[in-house]
């Protein structure tokens, strides 16, 4: 197979394959088996910056392995990116959690007042996407402004 890049897609092609490479390793080790999956096709990305007109863009690792340079690193779209993405992951996992939270305890309350004749709830996924937006529309209108942690129970 043959592909041709000019030197600015193929330093867009390291780009991505730095920041797929960073989001698989992210909440991992750098070893780790879904990391280490994608070790080979980087390497080959790496060995052919030079050809490319990349070189500065990777750099040489312990034990002779080529891995992005600081300059790919600290790049500032690169960075713009990451720093997005965790904002998003951490929203995200945090309106989840709550909502998940909020649903056993009503689940757990409901349990102990249930009664015949009483209207059925909605279904699991239906109660959560409510609670979720309830989360959503509070940490849109104020961030984290109205959050308390309870540390140990006592505040």
């Amino acid at each position: 197979m043959k592909i041709s890049f000019t030197t600015k897609e193929y330093a867009r092609l390291l780009e991505l394959a730095y920041l797929g490479r960073w989001v698989v390793a992210s909440r991992k080790s750098e070893d780790a088996p879904p990391a280490k999956r994608y070790d080979d096709i980087a390497q080959k990305l790496y060995e052919l910056a030079s050809a490319l007109g990349c070189a500065d863009l990777v750099e040489e690792r312990v034990g002779g392995l080529l891995g992005p340079s600081a300059k790919l690193e600290e790049n500032e779209h690169v960075r713009e990116f990451i720093g997005e993405f965790e904002n998003d992951t951490f929203w995200s996992e945090l309106v989840t959690r709550l909502a998940e939270g909020d649903y056993a305890a009503e689940q757990a309350k409901r349990a102990l007042a249930e009664a015949p004749g009483v209207e059925p709830p909605p279904t699991p996924d239906e109660r959560l996407k409510q609670i979720e937006d309830t989360y959503w529309d509070e940490f849109e209108k104020h961030d984290l402004a109205n959050v308390i942690v309870l540390r140990g129970g006592r505040g």
